[in-house]
């Protein structure tokens, strides 16, 4: 009984993910989902950036910082 009982804890936690882009075990998942639909709002807008304000500016910016091919200079 022990040792089926080890094997099923063995693969519980061996199936377990603590990866950080998995949409289960992220804090913040309702927030990351509204800020993606922020950002395809201010990318629909992106093509007139004088139109954006301040705050939309701020959120194109640090996407776009993201999706650069720059390399990490803080490290």
């Amino acid at each position: 009984m022990r040792l089926i009982f080890y094997l099923f804890l063995l693969l519980f936690l061996n199936n377990c993910s603590l990866n950080k882009d998995s949409q289960y075990w992220t804090e913040d998942s309702i927030n990351m989902k509204d800020e993606q639909k922020k950002l395809s709002k201010i990318l629909k807008k992106s093509k007139d950036i004088t139109t954006m304000t301040l705050e939309e500016y701020k959120i194109y910016i640090e996407d776009y910082t993201k999706r650069s091919n720059y390399p990490d200079i803080s490290k």
